[in-house]
């Protein structure tokens, strides 16, 4: 079904609203996943709001949770979800973390006791297009087993980072996993098997199946190397921000546990790159990021994220493709 961006972001809106969420958190939660479903996300886009949905009707997401402030010492900040849900919590510390660089030259926020947040890309956009350089970090259930393992240990351990460029923000956006999760929760609502391996079942096994794959694991990106990384992001945010490591964060899609809080951690960290430069020139710094990104397409490269529609450019009059049976599942939920 194609439907405009306005209605997508009015529908989410409606239904985290009905469901408890202040009018401003409903609009910063939906603007998240109408972005990802523009930038063609939609495993970080509608398909997630049933989950978030009954996981708040059932006080996994608590939808009256406050974000309290546990340490301020200026460019650093840490705060409690309380564990709600994470979209309006990031996006609340993506605000923060901006104004802080801008006053310090570099900030971090740190979010503890939260919810999944979505597409990370979104946040490190933002940054970006505020002239900010960003890197985003977040933790979840455990999917990943360690290299060689066959136990669950980390979650897809999703990074982002931002880089402002005159035309539009280069943005990584990436799980530590070959696969996001959401990618495979796709696959196995559609029935469309997984691609060769994607993923694991219960018993370290390599398998096509999506839903064996959902309930099982999914193989870090790049072997050995990219446990690493997964390795070092769950030490940035469920190490030391907490309170949960990700072997013992709730399931997202297991509705038996939609009454836990997932109590993940996020990390914002932002740096001024006007004061950053080594001889002190303040436009030195966007000059070389802007010649990194036109040599990239000489070399017959992309720049990572220019696909994408920057975020200031995309109307609320624009179409985006919907699942229809999601659509009018979505629709059967307002009162």
């Amino acid at each position: 079904m194609r439907v405009t961006v306005s209605e997508v972001h009015d529908l989410a809106t409606a239904l985290l609203t009905q469901a408890g969420l202040t009018s401003e958190r409903s609009k910063a939660t939906a603007r998240v996943l109408t972005i990802a479903e523009v930038w063609g996300l939609g495993s970080h886009g509608l398909l997630r709001l049933p989950v978030y949905l009954d996981r708040i009707a059932a006080g996994g997401h608590p939808a009256d949770a406050q974000l309290d402030t546990v340490t301020d010492t200026g460019p650093l900040l840490t705060l409690n979800g309380h564990g709600g849900l994470g979209h309006w919590q990031l996006h609340e510390a993506a605000n923060q973390a901006a104004e802080r660089a801008g006053r310090f030259g570099i900030a971090a926020v740190a979010v503890a006791n939260s919810g999944h947040c979505g597409a990370l890309g979104v946040y490190a956009g933002d940054l970006a297009q505020r002239g900010l350089v960003s890197l985003v970090f977040s933790n979840g259930p455990a999917v990943l087993p360690p290299w060689g393992g066959t136990q669950k240990l980390l979650s897809t351990s999703p990074i982002a980072a931002g880089f402002p460029l005159e035309h539009g923000p280069a943005i990584i956006d990436l799980a530590l996993s070959t696969v996001a999760r959401g990618k495979i929760a796709e696959h196995a609502q559609s029935g469309i098997p997984l691609a060769d391996g994607w993923a694991l079942d219960s018993t370290g096994n390599p398998t096509t199946d999506p839903v064996a794959g959902l309930s099982g694991m999914l193989s870090p990106l790049g072997g050995a190397k990219g446990f690493a990384l997964a390795f070092m992001v769950e030490a940035l945010t469920g190490g030391i921000i907490g309170p949960l490591l990700s072997a013992d964060v709730p399931d997202f899609f297991d509705a038996e546990q939609s009454g836990r809080p997932q109590r993940i951690a996020h990390l914002v960290l932002a740096l001024d790159p006007a004061i950053t430069d080594g001889t002190g020139d303040a436009s030195a710094g966007a000059r070389r990021l802007a010649d990194l990104a036109e040599r990239t397409e000489t070399a017959g490269g992309r720049v990572p994220g220019s696909r994408r529609r920057t975020v200031s450019a995309i109307q609320p009059d624009d179409h985006v493709d919907i699942d229809d049976v999601l659509w009018a599942q979505l629709i059967e939920r307002i009162a």
